[in-house]
């Protein structure tokens, strides 16, 4: 049977509202918080009992598993929601990282405070509130990617609560994205520009540097890498997978030098003289036996190096800072020659489309080469042919050089249309052209022999080397009765 009583605080005064105590449609006892009249509280205790006794008898269904978490304080499941992403809410079920756990506790009290979040069921129809919260953080000039992660904050742990029953729905399921186009793009240094940095660091900035900018490693991953994970047999880094971000293991090769540079480093044991002599109390304790030193800001100590190596921070291409010595990473593994596949996987992307789409970046001199070369083939000037006439006959035979015995198929120059008719008649003068004489220019001679001494001979050979794969060169030989000699000249 409903009824209702009253609590006393320690200094024996009642307390303000009255409580109830009913037994649901399980047959539990259930108590309960209710209004500061006594004859309200006894109301709302008979109805829910009412409605307990109705379900236990079949008129009308069970209460879904969410109702019964509506009244669970916000607090408490949002502490739950902590605890499971520490212990298994990465991914591949690892743990979240220190810096994605700090984040979502830091995101999820913004809304408590900003929505007044006291009770899970709270969090029901909140769908217009959330929407006037972000339209607010977009008025002050915030990023469409940091928006994006205000709203991610909540929407992660709803959906969360929606996949163990504590919410019916998810209440942000129509929330719209937005434009996560950044402000801002990282450009890829050039050649000279790494040059100029390395000259200008400190050496042990220097060694950083190099590894950044031939591994891709983002900051925190560096600062992971141990002298265990320097593999001198297979010559580079073996990663592991409790502290990579796509939380898998595997193998970043290096050149050559720069491993036994890191062999030499590792047994001096630079980077954990370098810890203790920088790490403050706040920081990040460093790794056992660390392999690298990397500053608790590696970003305010890369402008610091761009400045000493005169190199602005700011230029058309973009920004300068730490993780955009993975963005010369990629850049350089494209321009060696690198497939999709093999960048993709030198950079440890999940898709080509990230590699090439938001890493790789194009150089404005590479691109004009491209333009030159492409200029080369279009608009390439041909020489002019000068109008060319076969002998009658000689459209069966081709230029393929193939030895001859000496002169074939004579016919007469005039017929042929190679020269005009011959002016001296009475003489009988005849010129007849020889086809088909290939092979060397001394041919020539073996066919003149071969010919009539009476008359004039236009003979027609290619002269050309067996061993020589230019283009043959026509040449004609004319010996006229009245001179007796041969004279020669060249056809194009």
């Amino acid at each position: 049977m409903a009824h209702v009583f009253q609590t006393f605080k320690k200094d024996e005064k009642p307390h303000p509202r009255w409580r109830f105590e009913y037994r649901d449609w399980r047959g539990r006892k259930k108590k309960g918080t209710g209004y500061a009249s006594k004859s309200e509280t006894l109301k709302l205790a008979m109805k829910l009992e009412r409605e307990a006794y109705e379900v236990r008898k079949g008129y009308r269904p069970p209460p879904k598993a969410s109702y019964l978490h509506r009244a669970r304080p916000f607090n408490e499941v949002a502490a739950e929601f902590t605890a499971w992403g520490n212990a298994q809410g990465g991914r591949c079920g690892k743990p979240w990282s220190r810096g994605h756990a700090r984040m979502r506790e830091t995101y999820l009290t913004w809304w408590k405070d900003r929505l007044g979040l006291e009770v899970l069921g709270d969090v029901e129809d909140v769908l217009p509130r959330v929407e006037k919260a972000l339209q607010e953080l977009q008025r002050k000039n915030k990023a469409g990617k940091t928006l994006a992660h205000y709203a991610d904050g909540l929407a992660a742990f709803c959906d969360w609560c929606e996949e163990r029953g504590y919410l019916e729905s998810d209440p942000l399921k129509g929330l719209a994205p937005f434009d996560k186009t950044p402000k801002t793009v990282r450009r890829a240094m050039t050649q000279e520009e790494i040059r100029r940095l390395l000259e200008a660091c400190a050496p042990h900035r220097r060694l950083l540097y190099e590894v950044a900018s031939c591994t891709g490693l983002r900051a925190g991953e560096l600062r992971a890498l141990t002298t265990a994970n320097l593999d001198d047999a297979r010559g580079g880094l073996t990663l592991d997978a409790s502290w990579t971000k796509n939380r898998k293991g595997g193998f970043q090769p290096l050149p050559s030098m720069l491993v036994a540079r890191l062999r030499t480093w590792a047994g001096e044991r630079r980077a954990e003289q370098l810890y203790q002599t920088y790490t403050r109390k706040k920081d990040k304790p460093p790794p056992e036996n660390p392999l690298l030193y990397v500053p608790s800001h590696p970003a305010r100590e890369l402008d610091e190096d761009l400045t000493a190596a005169g190199i602005p921070k700011w230029a058309p291409g973009g920004k300068l800072d730490f993780h955009a010595c993975r963005v010369a990473y990629t850049t350089f593994v494209i321009e060696a020659g690198a497939n999709v596949k093999e960048a993709q996987s030198l950079v440890r992307h999940a898709t080509p489309q990230l590699t090439l789409d938001v890493y790789a970046r194009t150089r404005s001199d590479r691109l004009a080469e491209v333009a030159e070369r492409v200029g080369a083939v279009v608009l390439a000037e041909t020489a002019p042919k000068l109008p060319q006439r076969l002998a009658v006959g000689a459209e069966a035979f081709n230029a393929t050089q193939e030895p001859t015995s000496g002169c074939t198929e004579p016919l007469m120059v005039e017929a042929a249309g190679i020269e005009p008719a011959s002016q001296d008649a009475s003489n009988g003068a005849s010129t007849r052209v020889a086809k088909r004489l290939y092979g060397s220019p001394r041919l020539v001679s073996a066919a003149l022999a071969c010919s009539d001494a009476a008359s004039p001979v236009a003979l027609i050979c290619v002269a050309s080397d067996r061993s020589n794969t230019d283009q043959p060169v026509l040449a004609t030989q004319l010996r006229t009765p009245q001179a007796g000699l041969p004279q020669s000249r060249c056809w194009s």
